[in-house]
């Protein structure tokens, strides 16, 4: 059983004729959603992707942006803040900021799915500052240190 949230979503003028994000399906986590422009990515290069919408998040939740793991695996492009965070404060324009890590220019087509929205409660963190942390197995092991 999934939960169901409500987001209000804006349709600015150049995401006239576009569909909201949706699911692919029943068991989806992210609803992919659609670019307002069409866009050639060379090699290298980044751009914040127009997608025609605003919306206004619910206090106590976000929305992740993540990568089309399909367009990562077949062609190299990528969302290159992953996962990037939409705050619930925020009402501009969404956008996807997409990198070509691929070896050929990349185009985006206005309708073409680009990314996946996955919505997600928030959980703010309250600091107490100690003198000593309590001792784990793990301790200070950073990088590499549990293993391959």
């Amino acid at each position: 059983m999934t939960n169901t949230v409500g987001v209000q979503v804006k349709r600015l003028p150049h995401g006239e004729g576009l569909d909201l994000p949706t699911y692919a399906t029943a068991g989806a986590a992210g609803m992919d959603v659609l670019s307002a422009e069409d866009v050639s990515l060379e090699p290298g290069m980044r751009h914040a992707v127009a997608t025609g919408l605003a919306m206004a998040i619910p206090a106590g939740y976000e929305i992740q942006v993540r990568p089309r793991s399909g367009l990562a695996y077949k062609f190299g492009v990528t969302v290159p803040n992953t996962p990037g965070t939409i705050d619930s404060d925020y009402r501009g324009e969404l956008k996807i900021l997409m990198i070509n890590h691929g070896t050929e220019a990349f185009a985006i087509k206005r309708g073409e799915r680009v990314a996946q929205l996955v919505l997600g409660p928030v959980t703010q963190a309250a600091w107490h500052e100690v003198g000593e942390l309590d001792e784990t197995d793990r301790g200070a092991g950073g990088f590499g240190s549990t293993g391959r």
